[in-house]
């Protein structure tokens, strides 16, 4: 019998809410340009006071969230394990991953008083995206919102590295990964963020524990985690703590480990407007193909198109049929 879901996705509920900015604005607010801040309610109240109301979208986000729905949209099977409080813009998550054709644990009896964690994307002109992010319930994500039978009817477990800033959340990570692995179920995880190697490095190894099956980095992220500047050290640390991995390299495009050899995804060259969500596309997409029979080299070529097309629009989601025509070229 085959397994229900192609993917289980653990990672926190947020609401994006994508301003363009410039870099000038950004000094002026003290905000550390292409990372990802946490920051309180008050602060991020004060940060949208700012923006005058500019607006440009609002969406479902978190970044494993963004996997899961690129993955969905391709036409996998996915279940997505979050938080959300009893407000607004958590009914408006969970109607949007509901529409996203995904499960979730959240159900309406489960809500609870609080705030939804929303993050501000600040897209600035030469398409590098700055994040300020107010989890608020999403901070106190544990392993309640885990629901261990669906983990065990996934081939895949993916969770995203921003878990390991909540103690609750980190736990909830370990968590999932040992039913994974008792249930058979290969095991992935993003790093997600330079600052979440940075500041979490300790945190994030306890989550990958011994060795996963797979690890999605970006070429930042991997020198940092193997705390070096040269990337084939970087490339050897990582064949330490996983089977396989993906790291991306922005214009260079990617190389893919498959257990044996080190595969290189040619990229494909296109005018970016807006970096958020390329890594959790390329995670989705790559997903996608290896739980639909392309080998890691056809899985990595099919995320590679698919994260160049998310970069020339704003926002971390394409059309469906945008991203469907992808399979047919």
């Amino acid at each position: 019998m085959g397994k229900k879901y192609h993917v289980y996705g653990v990672g926190n509920a947020l609401v994006d809410m994508e301003f363009r900015v410039t870099p000038e604005l950004l000094q002026e607010l003290q905000i550390d340009k292409g990372v990802m801040t946490l920051v309180d309610e008050s602060r991020q109240g004060e940060i949208i006071a700012k923006f005058n109301g500019n607006l440009c979208k609002q969406s479902g986000g978190g970044s494993a969230a963004n996997t899961m729905v690129a993955l969905s949209q391709l036409g996998a099977s996915g279940f997505y394990s979050c938080k959300v409080a009893k407000d607004e813009a958590g009914f408006f998550y969970l109607e949007d991953l509901q529409n996203c054709g995904l499960d979730t644990n959240v159900h309406d009896e489960k809500e609870v008083d609080g705030t939804t964690g929303k993050c501000l994307v600040m897209v600035t002109p030469d398409a590098d995206r700055t994040m300020n992010t107010f989890l608020g319930i999403s901070g106190s994500l544990s392993e309640t919102e885990l629901v261990p039978g669906a983990i065990a009817d996934s081939e895949y477990l993916y969770m995203e590295g921003y878990l390991v800033t909540s103690p609750t959340a980190k736990a909830a990570a370990i968590k999932a990964r040992e039913i994974a692995q008792e249930s058979g179920v290969k095991t992935t995880f993003s790093l997600s963020d330079p600052n979440m190697v940075s500041f979490f490095k300790e945190g994030l190894l306890e989550i990958i524990g011994e060795q996963i099956e797979f690890i999605f980095a970006n070429e930042s992220e991997a020198l940092k985690m193997a705390d070096t500047e040269d990337f084939s050290e970087a490339v050897n640390y990582l064949k330490s703590l996983s089977q396989g991995f993906a790291i991306t390299r922005g214009s260079q495009g990617s190389v893919v480990f498959d257990g044996q050899e080190l595969i290189e995804i040619t990229p494909y060259p296109v005018e970016a407007v807006d970096t958020v969500g390329a890594g959790d596309m390329y995670a989705g997409a790559f997903l996608y193909g290896v739980t639909h029979g392309m080998s890691y080299a056809q899985a990595g070529d099919l995320a590679s198109r698919a994260s160049s097309r998310i970069v020339t629009c704003y926002g971390p989601r394409l059309e469906t049929e945008t991203l469907k025509q992808l399979l047919n070229s």
